[in-house]
């Protein structure tokens, strides 16, 4: 199974930062049942910001290198995500080079801040070894205002 967290792209600047977000509905199957009603899982909220952060690379290298994930430096929730909230992820590059990249990356609902993660270290990979290059051409199209991501 495979999570797509990211429903539209905002705006990006090559190599240096993009603004994506994801709209949440209660239809989907992640939510984590607590106290207070359901919760987006925390590690699925930074998932969305490193989705954010691969779309960057992505498009940043004209789809040829791919982001994967090696380390966090610190991540912090600062509130649950509830079904109906529009996650807007803010990713910044710190540094990248042809084999890894370290962003920064805040995500937000209605302006306030829910999670901030920082020193967020990728290796850069072919992008082609993982996914079908004219999959990721046509997402990314979708991503970038062409239509529903499917």
């Amino acid at each position: 199974m495979r999570f797509h967290l990211i429903d539209r792209i905002e705006s990006w600047e090559p190599g240096r930062h993009i603004t994506a977000r994801k709209v949440t509905s209660r239809q989907e199957d992640y939510w984590q049942d607590t106290a207070d009603g359901p919760a987006l899982p925390f590690g699925l909220a930074l998932e969305a910001l490193c989705q954010a952060g691969t779309w960057l690379v992505l498009l940043s290298t004209g789809h040829r290198r791919r982001a994967a994930l090696l380390s966090v430096g610190e991540a912090v929730l600062h509130r649950p995500v509830r079904p109906g909230d529009v996650l807007l992820l803010d990713v910044t590059v710190v540094s990248m080079n042809d084999g890894a990249a370290v962003i920064d990356g805040v995500a937000r609902v209605d302006g306030e801040t829910v999670l901030e993660a920082r020193s967020i270290m990728c290796a850069l990979i072919d992008a082609d070894s993982l996914d079908d290059p004219a999959d990721t051409t046509r997402m990314a199209g979708q991503l970038l205002g062409g239509g529903p991501v499917r």
